[in-house]
Parts: structure tokens; sequence; C-alpha cells
């Protein structure tokens, strides 16, 4: 049992109960109940998506030890618990059946882009792992995108030549929730890049806190923040019209009023447990948007 509870925590189980949540939801209320990517089809590229960011969190505590042994030594799995050959060879694992159902739902779809670009998600959470991280905001917007993709992939399930209302309302919210799926994360990113300068330093990465420094981090931060929390308003003011008032004061209360805190807390933060609480929020009010989800079923 504690081997199995190491592996859940070394694979990020809650992120990858989230990562299915978010597919779940916008297949059930978006796509739904018209659907090219039917429901046996729609499980075989939420396993993909689920196994492949599972995969992707393996290999980047693999190389990521050294940096963890200072950043989070209590949290430590690989070697403390599990051997590292063991790691690579479960990051295999995971990543060749991951593509191998994203490749049958390209053939079954007679669509390649979805195989060809989840492979491209594997080839990138190696490199993230291993380059992209300890380079300037490059790994930041590599998992800002790969987080946006967990929605759009559902889209590019969905594309054929033909133009249609569907589709086009498809596109409409995975645009909205890829968008806001995009900037959430780089935000989250770099508050976390903050929080974890100390052991990114030894390590010699080249992080923006290291680079540019701490206020400037900062500074891109809350740059991100008030994009987002206007981008936001503009929507809600979208809804007006429609009377989607449940909607609205769902998206104040638990998207507006947290970022808002986030910016303000952002400014006084100094201390890695203030990064780490602003982190959580974070997650938080990313958990919060892709609930809202749920209000588009009413009327």
């Amino acid at each position: 049992m504690a081997l199995f509870s190491a592996f859940l925590r070394l694979i990020r189980w809650p992120n990858l109960v989230f990562i299915g949540l978010t597919q779940v939801l916008f297949y059930t209320v978006i796509i739904y109940p018209d659907p090219i990517l039917h429901p046996g089809l729609f499980v075989c590229i939420c396993a993909a998506s689920i196994l492949i960011a599972a995969a992707g969190y393996i290999i980047n505590d693999y190389f990521d030890l050294n940096i963890d042994r200072v950043n989070k030594p209590e949290k430590l799995v690989i070697e403390k618990v599990i051997k590292r050959r063991s790691a690579i060879l479960w990051h295999w694992f995971l990543s060749g059946i991951g593509v191998l159902f994203s490749i049958y739902v390209s053939w079954k779809l007679r669509n390649p882009i979805v195989g060809l670009a989840n492979i491209g998600c594997v080839i990138l959470l190696w490199f993230y792992s291993t380059t992209f991280k300890r380079a300037l905001l490059i790994g930041n917007v590599v998992i800002s995108l790969l987080t946006a993709w967990v929605i759009l992939v559902l889209f590019v399930c969905e594309i054929r030549l033909h133009y249609s209302y569907n589709l086009s309302r498809t596109f409409k919210y995975a645009i909205v929730y890829g968008g806001f799926a995009f900037i959430i994360s780089l935000i989250r990113e770099v508050v976390k890049d903050i929080e974890d300068v100390d052991g990114d330093t030894r390590a010699g990465c080249r992080t923006m806190p290291i680079v540019w420094g701490i206020n400037v981090a900062k500074v891109f931060t809350a740059t991100w923040l008030v994009v987002l929390i206007s981008a936001l308003a503009v929507i809600q003011f979208y809804f007006l019209p429609r009377a989607q008032w449940i909607m609205i004061a769902y998206g104040i209360i638990f998207i507006d009023l947290p970022l808002l805190w986030i910016l303000r807390k952002l400014y006084t933060a100094q201390s890695k447990p203030d990064y780490h609480l602003l982190s959580g929020v974070i997650k938080g009010v990313m958990l919060a948007g892709i609930l809202s989800i749920i209000l588009l079923i009413l009327p």
C-alpha cells in the first residue's frame, strides 16, 4: 500500500482527476449530444490525456531529483520509495499506451492531427523536463499550452471539412476555456518559479525570477492577471443580454474576486509560504473556471 500511495503521489492523481473532469464536462455539456467523437472514442482520448500527463509528471520528477531535494524534500518519491529505473520504465509505458490510444482515435476519425499532436505532447514533456523547464519563459509557455490542449484536443476531434453551427459553438467555447486555461496556468507557473527560486538557483536554472528578478516576475504575473480579469469582464458582459445571471454571479464570486485577491496578495507576498498559498488559490480559481461549464446547461 505504501508503494501504491507513493506512485499515486508521483503521478499527481488529483491533477489527473482534474484533467478527466475537465474533458468530461466539456464533452457532455458543450459537444454532446451530437458529437463526431462518440462516447467510446471519447473514453480513449480522455484516457490518452490522463496517461500522457501522468507520464509527464514522472519524467519531470525523474530529472528534477536534485531540485526537489531542496524545494520539497518531504515530497520526494523517486529514489526514496520508487527506484529511478522503475520510474523511467513507467514513464515510457504510460506514454506508449497514451500514444496508442491517440493513434487509434486518429484512425477511427480519419483525423491525423490528434495522434500527431499527442505524440508532440510526449516529446514536449520530455524536453520540458530536460531543458525547457530550466530556460527563461519557454517552460512556462509549454506547460500552459499543454494545459490548454486538454480542452482544445476535444475540438480538434470534432473538426470536419464542412462548417456547422455545432462546430462553431464548440470552437467558441474551446477558445474561451482553452484561453482561460492557458493564462491561469502561465500565471501559476511563474508564481511556482518564484516559490522554488532557491532550489532552481542551485540547479543552475534560468527561470524568470532568477534572470530578471522576483519583482519583474511579479509585474509579469500581475500584467497577465489584469489581462485575464479584463477578458472575463468582457465575457461576462456578453452573457448580460442572454440573462445568464447565475453564470455572471458565479464568475464574479468564484473567479473575479479571487483573482483580485491574488493580485493584491501578489504585491505583498515575500516568503515561500506566501507564494505557496498563492499557487494553491490560483489552482482553485482554475477549478472554479472549469466547473462553470456546468452552468451552461441552464436555460
